[in-house]
């Protein structure tokens, strides 16, 4: 007895001390303790990214609350036009002088920062840049605040370990426990903060970084439901599916709501793309584009800002159908022309906002053409916010997720899974990427492979320079030898280095020579040759 005791505690040993002292090298008790923390910090920020953008909407609504069309509706026509262009010349000048990208941080900031483990993320940037766009989003630009704040939660947790020395795994474990409680704590969604942050920021479902996102993203909802109540985003009735026999109709909402999502992406990525043409000081862009948000908004105020009330109404079925259709493309184009005059912001709420829009026009058709079986227009709401969500951001689980824990509608699963499923599925083979990662293409970061990988490797700098005209001095400032290009460096070189100086047009030199200039490349012609030659690519693909 005594033996086989003895030989079962060796094999117990044999088992659990490896494992115990792989444990402990990779600092993982480190890594537990900082994550509650970083929770903590990021719950903290994200109250006060909220608080921010009531305190910013005060001086033109007087009103803090999220029921933004409902004070602007009781503002003057010329506040309504002016406030968004007056936000965006504040907006434009911190752009220029203090926010050292010339842009905003998001989402896709962070995703780019996890593949070099947090290194980059500056807490001081990150800060400037949560100001910049809670002040986008107070004086009604068209945008969602959930971005902002996965990029303000990753800055602060990046600044957390920054000197702490820890493997290149655990920074990245981290830095996604910043972006879980960000989404947690924004959206009172503890469990879809955690699969967001595997599903986006990580991009794998890894088991040892499960305990680090559950601690951060439960304190930072602690801290939000002890700030703004335990209560869900949106209050909706207790909706139910009328009958199976609806099942087509749930099917059929899932392409509508991939059609939807497409159209939102290509006006958006559109737009951003017609803005680097237009040859415009940068100080400049957030005033045209808050001016035409603002003539939108004389009309329709349900436009500005990050439109929660309005997507509550939907939610709820009382918005008319004819309003309902109308906003769908007011608010992309409103959010597009917010996004592409770099205000800050995301595209978490503006997708909500359009799948509820969707959801709940389709709810009210469905229920015309079939009134003995067809369920509430907010049913409808609920899903068609799922499936446009999750087909922008490409993260079907933790949107799925997501509705659950905003709505409260789990009785729903059947129906959100399906529709969920169709539009996600058809926006992939649609576009083959998310919004995400289609931002960081246009920035020179490739996180998939296949022929944009390619080309980026091998499109040289030389290919889309301008050479210098005739006459043209070719004596390159010593000061401006760093910022130059080589005429021999690749297009994703070139495209990091628009995006980190916020250059629009940089000097190229010889490599053997950096204080002789051979030509000039702008970002706009590095982006065309992209495309010209990704088109060449695929229809050679093809044949």
């Amino acid at each position: 007895m005594a033996l086989r005791s003895a030989r079962l505690l060796a094999t117990a040993r044999h088992w659990t001390i490896p494992n115990l002292k792989q444990f402990h090298e990779s600092r993982q008790p480190l890594v537990w303790l900082l994550a509650p923390f970083i929770g903590l910090a990021t719950g903290v920020a994200a109250i006060l990214f909220r608080l921010a953008i009531g305190v910013f909407q005060w001086p033109w609504l007087q009103d803090m609350s999220e029921n933004v069309a409902q004070a602007a509706r009781a503002q003057p026509w010329w506040v309504v036009m002016l406030a968004p262009a007056v936000g965006g010349l504040l907006v434009g000048l911190m752009l220029r002088y203090l926010l050292s990208a010339r842009r905003t941080g998001a989402v896709p900031d962070v995703m780019e920062a996890q593949v070099n483990a947090g290194r980059g993320l500056s807490l001081r940037q990150g800060l400037l840049s949560a100001v910049a766009s809670a002040l986008s989003l107070g004086s009604g630009a068209s945008a969602g605040r959930e971005g902002p704040i996965v990029h303000l939660g990753a800055t602060i947790a990046a600044a957390a370990f920054t000197r702490l020395r820890l493997s290149d795994d655990a920074r990245r474990t981290l830095l996604a426990s910043g972006a879980a409680g960000a989404v947690a704590a924004s959206f009172n969604a503890p469990i879809a903060g955690v699969l967001f942050a595997q599903e986006v920021i990580l991009g794998q479902f890894a088991i040892r970084t499960f305990v680090p996102l559950v601690l951060s993203s439960v304190v930072a909802t602690i801290l939000s439901q002890a700030w703004f109540g335990n209560v869900a985003a949106f209050i909706v009735p207790a909706y139910s599916i009328t009958s199976y026999l609806e099942v087509p109709a749930f099917v059929l909402l899932g392409i509508v709501a991939a059609a939807v999502a497409v159209l939102f992406q290509v006006a958006v990525l559109a737009t951003d793309w017609v803005a680097r043409h237009v040859n415009m000081p940068l100080v400049a862009r957030p005033v045209v584009g808050g001016l035409l948000i603002g003539i939108m908004a004389i009309w329709f105020p349900e436009v500005l800002g990050v439109g929660y009330d309005s997507t509550d109404a939907a939610l709820k079925g009382q918005l008319p159908i004819a309003l309902m259709l109308t906003l769908i493309f007011a608010k992309t184009a409103a959010t597009a022309i917010a996004l592409g005059s770099r205000f800050g912001g995301g595209v978490f709420s503006p997708a909500l906002y359009l799948g509820a829009m969707t959801g709940g026009a389709f709810g009210l058709i469905a229920a015309a053409a079939f009134p003995e079986v067809g369920s509430s227009e907010g049913l409808y709401a609920i899903l068609g916010m799922g499936a446009v969500a999750a087909a922008v951001l490409g993260a079907p689980i933790s949107t799925t997720v997501m509705v659950f824990e905003l709505t409260g509608g789990f009785a729903l699963s059947l129906a959100l899974l399906l529709t969920v499923a169709i539009s996600n599925g058809i926006s992939q083979a649609i576009l083959g990427r998310s919004f995400f990662q289609a931002q960081l293409e246009l920035r020179g970061v490739m996180l998939h492979g296949g022929p944009h990988r390619m080309l980026m490797k091998d499109v040289r700098v030389a290919d889309f320079m301008q050479k210098l005209a005739k006459g043209e001095s070719d004596i390159l400032p010593e000061g401006e030898r760093d910022r130059a290009l080589q005429s021999d460096e690749t297009l994703e070189t070139a495209l990091r280095r628009f995006d980190i100086l916020g250059a629009e047009r940089l000097p190229v030199v010889n490599p053997h020579d950096r204080s002789k200039i051979v030509g000039w490349a702008s970002q706009v012609t590095a982006l065309a040759c992209f495309n010209k030659e990704l088109i060449a690519a695929n229809a050679e693909e093809h044949r």
